[in-house]
């Protein structure tokens, strides 16, 4: 049963707006050890994020590898029970669902994952697959469930007759697309897309991203989308959100973001963004030392003992998210770094 595309109107900032909310979120795995296996530390993967997604939206999230980000998705989405904190979906507190009313919640958020081979079932057709979700919330009738399957494969940019073809079959490309149509199934109002190019070649990841781009626009989807990849966000995302070892350090719309930075990581991090004019180069920013583990985390602002700004205050107290210039960032001492006039010609 096919659906009208409908145009969604422009994301906004007011209070209805607001899809998801999400207030003070930690996840932190325990790290056991002893005879008795008691807990001795923990890994804080999300250390108490602040972050909402609106309607109709496209919200980055990026950083380091490690840094939470596909934990954070993850657990918004409560498939991993976060260990304190909200997420208010439309108003509702889904960490304080029992089962049966968050799994029918589930219905409108869905998620994209990395790697599309082993997001599918191997034993399942292809529509098999797509029509799976259909089935688990009862959309309809079989003929309705199999009109719903051939019309998301179309949306999707595949043709209907593959429907009896194994994931096997298929480019990793396709398979993702397949991945997407299976997302879109129950037409959710929230999908989160974790890491969802980075596993395909690099002649396909703009076309997945187009796709993306084009349901978004034509169906009214948000998306949280996670990231490494800077150029991708930036091409697709309206706002971006930047994470460093568990927090988050700077939200803001996403050309502000670009063009003038203000917390120091987003500074270091765009500024290893290769500029594509062979006869222009930009003014690095080298972080010394690495990154701590997340299972020993610093006192204080956890960017510190790498941050080239950092003061006593910063090994002392948690900086909070503050609005400044019309963005939020995470950062006592926080200055705009005009990263477009920050290139140098090379002649």
């Amino acid at each position: 049963m096919a659906t009208e595309a409908v145009r969604p109107q422009q994301p906004g900032n007011q209070q209805n707006d607001v899809l998801m909310d999400i207030r003070g979120l930690k996840v932190h795995f325990p790290i056991r050890g002893g005879l008795v296996g008691r807990t001795v530390a923990s890994v804080k993967a999300v250390d108490g994020v602040d972050l909402t997604v609106n309607r109709g939206e496209i919200l980055g999230l990026v950083g380091e590898s490690g840094c939470g980000k596909s934990t954070l998705g993850r657990a918004v989405l409560q498939l991993i029970k976060p260990t304190a904190g909200s997420v208010y979906f439309e108003g509702t507190d889904l960490t304080k669902l029992p089962p049966n009313q968050l799994r029918q919640r589930r219905a409108n958020m869905q998620m994209i994952f990395q790697d599309p081979f082993s997001a599918l079932d191997p034993r399942f057709t292809v529509g098999r697959v797509i029509a799976e979700p259909l089935e688990n919330f009862k959309f309809g009738s079989p003929k309705e469930v199999d009109d719903r399957v051939r019309y998301l494969l179309q949306v999707v940019g595949m043709s209907p007759n593959i429907l009896n073809r194994y994931p096997h079959e298929f480019s990793g490309g396709q398979r993702q697309r397949v991945v997407i149509a299976r997302a879109l199934a129950t037409g959710p109002r929230l999908i989160v897309a974790d890491e969802p190019v980075s596993a395909l070649d690099v002649s396909i990841r703009a076309q997945v991203v187009n796709l993306l781009q084009d349901l978004q626009e034509r169906l009214g989807v948000a998306y949280l989308f996670i990231s490494h990849d800077l150029a991708v966000v930036r091409h697709i995302a309206h706002r971006i959100a930047v994470m460093y070892l568990g927090r988050l350090v700077e939200i803001a719309d996403r050309d502000l973001l670009f063009d003038a930075p203000h917390h120091p990581y987003t500074q270091a991090l765009l500024s290893a963004v290769p500029v594509p004019d062979p006869e222009r180069r930009r003014a690095r920013i080298i972080l010394r030392g690495d990154v701590p583990s997340p299972a020993r985390v610093p006192p204080g602002c956890h960017f510190h003992p790498r941050c080239p700004i950092a003061q006593g205050l910063c090994r002392e107290s948690v900086p909070p998210l503050r609005d400044i210039g019309g963005r939020s960032v995470a950062c006592h001492f926080a200055a705009p770094f005009p990263i477009a006039t920050a290139s140098t010609s090379l002649r």
